[in-house]
Order: structure tokens, then sequence, then C-alpha cells
């Protein structure tokens, strides 16, 4: 068994993953007297809700990513690995790194996210990714804008319509935001720029098998969502599901659509942790946990974020999103504190923020409780709150100067297409 205490005798808290659950519950145990060990298979921290605007070229990567070690780097009781890890022994209380490097524990938070779900289609993925980290958001970035190079060399009108066809399959809020994000760059920020293609004319499908964009939300703004993107250029079709993805495009059924690039909104699902931990899981792959977030048998063990599945108070799924992944990672420290000091608090309980969306450069959808905001009104409030959330003064005020450059200019400043490594 690998040593689970320090040469101090401090309790070793081991967290795996280094996105809002992982960060939240590290800085939590800030000044406890634990030794933290933060892993992850990346260098950086991820802002994901803006990712698709490093994929549609608005921000660059380092708008949105910050080295995990630069976040945490005055925190004194953390040490970082960056390693992947490859198994976890419960009752060993070992966690296994693809480095060869086992690493012990007192008490283990799971926060490792989840993936791209293709509902049995793997394969899919190869041509229609998903966005889920910064590698993703770049190479859809390259994706479309190589698109429209193609298209400028093409002759062929059929193929160069093709060329210039955008799928985006999933009509919640990734898909919806990237739908109006492509129809802005295709409209505003690319036809000074070609002379033989007019990227304006580009076609945008937004693709939803269930009968209405925006699920979660209330029909009204849902029809609000699909009205505005309508008004964009964009088609939204409900109740369709792809059938088929390769190289040239997709299928609806018995109908053929080719594209340029295909975009994948339409699921997740969560990391390998019940794999690694041999424990029941959902449909989606997220483990079962106790009403403290521990998982059954092991109250040393941990999961929050998208790889578990918590439930409200009223009985309905906590929903996959930064708030709610903040707020596990946070209740997970204070039950690890708690413990530590001899006491209990009670069981984890959501509170929801609201709901939010943004549909273009003049249109959002805000929902706090029974206040709801649309239109310009709500793209403000909606981007105040991302920079709000954004870490770091460099950061918030970069991406202020970009969103504001990009609405007085219509120009899109990231629009950089890198090779991709052999």
């Amino acid at each position: 068994m690998a040593q689970a205490r320090d040469s101090a005798g401090r309790p070793r808290v081991v967290i795996i993953g280094g996105g809002f659950g992982g960060l939240e519950a590290a800085k939590a145990l800030a000044r406890e007297p634990v030794e933290i060990t933060l892993i992850d298979r990346e260098n950086h921290h991820c802002f994901q809700p803006l990712l698709y605007q490093v994929a549609t070229a608005a921000l660059t990567p380092s708008d949105i990513a910050w080295p995990i070690r630069g976040i945490l780097g005055p925190q004194k009781n953390v040490l970082v690995l960056m390693t992947e890890v490859v198994g976890i022994d419960s009752g060993a209380r070992i966690v296994r790194t693809a480095a060869g490097r086992d690493v012990g524990y007192d008490f283990l938070i799971v926060a490792t996210g989840a993936t791209h779900a293709y509902f049995g289609h793997d394969d899919w993925a190869r041509w229609a990714p998903g966005l889920k980290g910064i590698d993703d958001a770049t190479a859809i970035r390259r994706r479309i804008l190589m698109a429209f190079e193609r298209a400028e060399l093409e002759t062929e009108a059929a193929k160069r319509a093709a060329f210039t066809t955008f799928v985006i399959v999933g009509g919640g809020p990734t898909g919806v935001e990237m739908a109006g994000a492509i129809a802005e760059v295709a409209q505003h920020a690319l036809p000074p720029d070609f002379r033989n293609v007019d990227p304006a004319r580009a076609r945008i499908l937004l693709i939803e098998a269930g009968p209405r964009i925006l699920p979660t939300m209330p029909e009204r703004l849902s029809a609000y969502a699909k009205t505005t993107l309508q008004r964009m250029g964009v088609e939204v079709r409900t109740g369709v599901a792809v059938t088929g993805a390769d190289e040239r495009g997709v299928l609806l059924g018995d109908e053929r659509i080719e594209t340029g690039a295909t975009i994948w909104a339409a699921g997740v699902k969560a990391s390998a942790a019940a794999e690694w931990l041999h424990v029941p899981h959902d449909r989606a792959g997220r483990v079962q946990v106790e009403q403290d977030l521990s998982v059954p048998g092991h109250p040393e063990l941990f999961i929050v974020g998208d790889a578990a599945a918590v439930f409200d108070r009223a009985g309905k799924p906590v929903p996959g999103i930064a708030p709610a992944a903040k707020q596990m990672g946070r209740y997970a420290a204070a039950v690890i504190t708690a413990r530590l000091r001899g006491t209990e608090i009670g069981p984890f309980a959501y509170h929801h923020q609201g709901d939010l969306a943004t549909i273009g450069r003049k249109a959002a959808i805000v929902k706090l409780g029974r206040l709801t905001l649309t239109g310009f009104v709500g793209w403000l409030f909606w981007s105040v709150v991302h920079i709000y959330f954004l870490i770091g003064v460099r950061s918030r005020i970069a991406v202020a100067f970009n969103w504001l450059w990009d609405y007085v200019t219509f120009r899109r400043r990231s629009r950089l297409i890198l090779r991709q490594n052999p």
C-alpha cells in the first residue's frame, strides 16, 4: 500500500481533475492541515462556457485557459502532477497513473468531468468532433476556416455549396451558441476577405432530435431562440435525428447533407470513474453517489461534477454546468474539513443560479428564477457574467476588449488555421 500521509502526518487529499470542481475543492482546502495532490492530464484549466468562441475565432486559447500551476501556485499545500490516471484501487487507497507513479490518499475527490457521447456510434467522432477542450476548439476552428478556403479554390458550384454548409448536431446551449457564432463569422467577418465565394451565403443547420431546442428552458424562451437563429439565417430542424456521419457529410434518415464541417453537441457521457472504481452508474456513466457525494461503501471517496449522478431537492438531476461542479467541489472539501474536526455536515443541496445562452452578438437568453432577459439586454448580462467568472484581471480585460472590438468592427482577430500534427 502506498503511504497515505506525508512526513508531517497530515492527511493526504488527492484530487483527480483540474476543472471547475477539482479547482474549487483544492482552493477550499487551502487553509486546512492537509497535503493536496491534484492530478490532471492537461497543464491548464479551461473555461469551457467560452470554448465555442475559440472555435469560431472570437477568442484565443490563452483568453480562456490558464496553467493549473499558476492558479494554485500560491497555495503551499498543493502538489500538481501532470499525468493521466489509469485506475483507482479503492481498497488500498491508491491512484495509479500512466507515469507509473502510485499516489496514496486518505481522501479522494474525483472531478474528471465528461466527454462526448455518440450513442453507440463512436466512429462518428472522427467526422463530427465535439467541444470539450482547447484542442477540440482549435480543431473545429480549423475545419470551419478550411471549409471556406476550399470553397474559394473550388470551381464547381455544387461542391462550393457543400464546403460552405455546416451542420451542428444538438440543440442545447452549446449547439445554439455554435450555430449563432458560425452564422456571424460567415455573414460579417469573412465576406471582405474572399473573392470567388460569398461566405454570407453559407448554409448553417442546427439539428435537434427532440421536439425543440433548449429543452431545459421554458417553451417561450426556446421559441425565441429558434426565431432569433432563423432571422440570422440558421435552419433549425427539430424532431430529426442524425443516422450517419462520414468525411463528406451526415445522414438524416434518407436525406444526405454534404458539409464542410459537422460539429457534435448532442450529448455527453461521464469519464471513466465508474470503470476505475467498479461501482454502479447510470446510462451516461455517472457514478451513483450518496447524499454527501461519496461512493457507497467508501466515505473517503467523493465524486463531483459531471462524473456524479446527483439530484436536487425536487428529484431532478443536477445539470452538468460549471456552477454545479463548483458547488460540489466546495461541498466535498467541506465534508473533509468537518470530518478532520470530528464533526459532520448535512447532505449536499444544489442551488440553481440560473440558465444562460447567447445567440450571436446582440441576443441572449437569461433565466434567473422568475426573471427572464432576452435580446440585447440579455446579451449584456450574459457578457458581464462570463467576464466576471474568468480567472485573472488580464483575461477579463482581454475578453472584454475583444468582444467590444468584434462588436464595433464585425471582425474576428483569431482567424488562424493551425496545421494538425502528423
